[in-house]
């Protein structure tokens, strides 16, 4: 049993705390944000995440988790500390550290006997070793610690079973006591066998971009090429699906579509662009990736905008508000640059997401839009509507009533959700992405 300190409850933080209990781990999840804390301690889960909210509640009546603001305790108390807070986008693409670097000398002020801090947030390349020089410059004389990286590979909506199953492990670490530290954090994953990948502190953090930056350039290429394929006549599915039964390709995220968002891809590439940049290197390749997903948004807006004559005065309704399925997470979700086209266009929207309507209602133009009960509520009197997110029960909608409630007829699936033929003689018009020519199906 390892005594763990978690800083931060936010996604990477609550998760990684409930689940290292799990493994038997005794944890302390501290934060500055009182309300969150009471909240948690109340049995409230501040976040959306299938299967989050049993692994706490477990823990929690096995005592092998808590919640408190009280952070010199918390470090005193324990054998590792992990520093899972934000590191959001700055406007030059680079990484905001402040939270990082607060929480390294807050650790640095409350050490007592030899520590392990881990670095969990996603932070540029050189992070773990700056935080590392920071503790020593605030510590204590005679302090003892060591600094791991140890970068989370977690997919919103299956984050629960991505860390207690993962495909792999990574840890960065440069001594054999930290190393054999983090054996013991990690025991069940060992006993089971699972990949650990043990590297230098600035290689953990670049497997982190590195793997982030190439799905992000996976999804970017089969979108690029299906863009060319409206313009020769081509099947983006059956191109996709050629591509992926070669086992060197591989079938995952070779989905066409309006691209991706979230807390992880967009910010990781960006960063990854403005590090290589820094170091006067043209990360030319995942340059491209997020220019060609920067313009897939309008890609989808120029098919409603041709099939409905225009925006002004319009009324359109939204399928989805979520970045992505199974999350309430609203996080460079292609929504957010609809819904602000739209309506700066002189449309009126209408929308509806099982999970994330009440997160869209704090965004910029949130108060301006309709909510509706489901997406047929949200399709009446439109003149057209975008499947946005692809939540399940949008896979399997009743097109004859959705036409009887629409004013107008167009359908823009930017999920490429429906084949064009499960759309014929239902007397919508279907655009999708990649399917032939722009339109015609």
């Amino acid at each position: 049993m390892t005594r763990i300190c978690m800083i931060g409850t936010g996604y990477v933080g609550l998760v990684t705390g409930s689940c290292l209990a799990d493994f038997g781990n005794t944890v302390i999840c501290v934060d500055i944000d009182e309300d969150r804390i009471k909240r948690l301690n109340f049995g409230e889960i501040p976040i959306y995440e299938p299967g989050l909210k049993d692994v706490v509640h477990r823990n929690v009546k096995s005592e092998r988790i808590r919640f408190t603001t009280d952070i010199a305790e918390s470090i005193a108390e324990s054998d590792v500390v992990f520093i899972a807070v934000g590191t959001p986008s700055l406007p030059d693409g680079g990484s905001d550290l402040s939270y990082v670097f607060s929480a390294a000398k807050s650790i640095a002020g409350h050490l007592d006997g030899y520590t392990v801090i881990v670095q969990k947030s996603t932070s540029p390349v050189g992070t773990a070793r700056k935080i590392g020089e920071t503790i020593a410059e605030n510590a204590p004389a005679g302090a003892e610690f060591d600094v791991v990286s140890n970068p989370e590979f977690l997919r919103e909506g299956s984050a629960i079973e991505d860390f207690m199953r993962p495909n792999r492990v990574v840890i960065g670490a440069e001594t054999d006591r930290a190393r054999e530290m983090m054996r013991k954090v990690y025991g069940p994953l060992y006993l089971l066998e699972t990949p650990i990948v043990t590297t230098t502190l600035e290689t953990a953090e670049m497997i982190k971009y590195a793997s982030n930056s190439f799905l992000a350039t996976k999804i970017s290429f089969i979108n690029e090429i299906a863009g060319i394929c409206e313009a020769v006549g081509a099947n983006i599915d059956d191109v996709a699906k050629g591509m992926g039964l070669d086992g060197r390709i591989g079938r995952k995220f070779l989905h066409a579509g309006v691209g991706y968002g979230g807390s992880c891809l967009p910010k990781d590439v960006s960063s990854l662009i403005h590090v290589a940049g820094q170091h006067n290197f043209d990360a030319k390749l995942v340059r491209a990736a997020h220019e060609i997903n920067e313009g897939l948004v309008d890609r989808a807006l120029a098919k409603l905008e041709k099939h409905i004559g225009g925006f002004k005065g319009k009324r359109v309704g939204l399928f989805g508000l979520a970045f992505k399925p199974n999350t309430d997470d609203l996080r460079e979700a292609p929504s957010l640059k609809i819904v602000d086209a739209l309506i700066g266009a002189g449309a009126s929207v209408k929308a509806f997401d099982p999970i994330a309507m009440d997160n869209f209602k704090g965004t910029q133009h949130g108060e301006e839009i309709e909510y509706c009960k489901n997406a047929y509520d949200a399709a009446e009197e439109c003149d057209g509507v975008m499947l946005v997110t692809e939540w399940n029960e949008f896979r399997e909608l009743d097109f004859a009533r959705l036409k009887r409630l629409m004013s107008g007829d167009a359908f823009i699936d930017c999920r490429n959700v429906y084949k064009p033929e499960r759309l014929e003689g239902t007397g919508l018009i279907y655009d999708s992405f990649g399917r032939g020519r722009a339109g015609d199906a």
